[in-house]
């Protein structure tokens, strides 16, 4: 964790990824995120992956650094609870995170009724109001249908939620933004992310959408890199690797570390391209490249194959499962920096993620295990609305907090 954005406070009503990603991502760099947790836990707080215990390690991944208030949001009283804090006085507070719905008891204009310069970043599913998740947007934008293997029909969902993701750093980025705007003219904000709009943007800035509109439907490539050389192919000990070669620089120290300069010199004089200047060309004529390193690579094993990649400066990698990364991979996982050993709260102990930015010469302080539900309802209560410890017990003996 960094302290970038120490003595920020926001406060966070959310669930499964994108709003608690953000929260996660102002955290690291330094927040304090403060979750308002139902009573009992969200519709995520025992999603999976679950551990052996049944803990939610998905839960406790996405809201570490946080702290947590257990509030009744079922009932007027609690519901006014929350608004209170999203709405706590301060230069650095009167800042809320969340994926309720636009029109309700936490919406913008009900919170600006309480503090006209609130700054409320509010993440969706489409920018209509309709509900909808990263995978049903996914479906709705066609990228399904360009993954996959050529030939395949069947629609391709990622299974990483890319939408999501990326929603929880545009609403981390947008708040930030927004409160800059607050300090030099005192007015707040009300900042809407649907993930239908991340989605169509993120396409029309690749040139997804440009080409679709101009040219139809991509199809499928399978493993095939668009618009360039890359591909997987396999070793003589039956490793898959992927080579990429964009740059001319890494195209020449991929033929030269194979030995197929004739080959594709041959190649090159029969279609009059020249593979060294022009990606394009790489792509355009790839079922008569493909062949020829197919041919190189299998004659290989990975352990004499990966030093003459690497002397030639060649872009590639071999492929490896997720289990095999985390256990023994040093440059993701093992020796990273940006993982510690911690204690969860789950009572489970295994590396937990920092920020993924590194500010260069900082040091990282240490990171926090995801709060237990309610864990901070008393101390939140009392710092953020300052209420006395009999105020606080009444609550609790009201079933309000807990």
């Amino acid at each position: 964790m960094y302290n970038l954005l120490s003595g920020l406070t926001v406060v966070e009503a959310a669930a499964f990824v994108a709003g608690p990603t953000g929260g996660l991502y102002l955290a690291q760099m330094g927040a304090e995120v403060i979750r308002i947790d139902q009573i009992g836990g969200g519709p995520d707080h025992q999603r999976w992956p679950l551990s052996a215990g049944g803990d939610s390690l998905y839960w406790e991944g996405l809201n570490k650094e946080m702290r947590s208030i257990q509030i009744d949001l079922a009932r007027p009283e609690g519901r006014e609870l929350a608004q209170a804090l999203a709405t706590a006085p301060g230069d650095d507070k009167g800042l809320f995170l969340t994926n309720f719905p636009v029109d309700g008891f936490m919406s913008h204009k009900a919170l600006a009724a309480r503090r006209p310069d609130i700054i409320s970043a509010r993440i969706m599913g489409w920018a209509d109001g309709k509900p909808a998740l990263d995978y049903t947007v996914n479906a709705a934008v066609g990228v399904p249908g360009m993954t996959g293997p050529v030939g395949d029909n069947r629609p391709v969902n990622a299974v990483l939620p890319a939408w999501d993701l990326l929603g929880g750093a545009w609403a981390a980025f947008a708040m930030v933004s927004a409160l800059h705007r607050r300090r030099q003219t005192g007015e707040g904000a009300e900042i809407r992310v649907p993930l239908s709009d991340l989605a169509a943007t993120s396409l029309s800035h690749l040139g997804f959408a440009a080409e679709a509109l101009l040219q139809g439907d991509r199809g499928r490539l399978g493993n095939d890199l668009f618009g360039a050389f890359g591909r997987d192919f396999a070793t003589a000990d039956g490793t898959r690797v992927y080579l990429v070669a964009i740059t001319p620089k890494q195209w020449r120290g991929l033929v030269q570390a194979l030995d197929l300069a004739d080959a594709i010199a041959a190649v090159e004089a029969s279609t009059g391209a020249d593979f060294a200047r022009d990606e394009g060309a790489r792509f355009t004529h790839r079922a008569r490249l493909f062949p020829l390193f197919e041919a190189a690579i299998a004659k290989r094993a990975l352990a004499a194959l990966g030093p003459l990649l690497d002397a030639a400066g060649v872009t590639w990698g071999p492929y490896q499962s997720l289990a095999e990364a985390v256990r023994g991979d040093a440059r993701l996982f093992t020796a990273n920096p940006q993982f510690q050993t911690i204690t969860h709260r789950s009572g489970l102990t295994y590396p937990a993620a920092g920020p993924a930015a590194t500010l260069a010469g900082e040091a990282r302080g240490a990171v926090r295990p995801a709060p237990k539900l309610g864990a901070d309802t008393d101390a939140v209560l009392a710092e953020l609305l300052g209420l006395s410890g009999g105020a606080i017990g009444r609550l609790h003996d009201a079933g309000l907090v807990a």
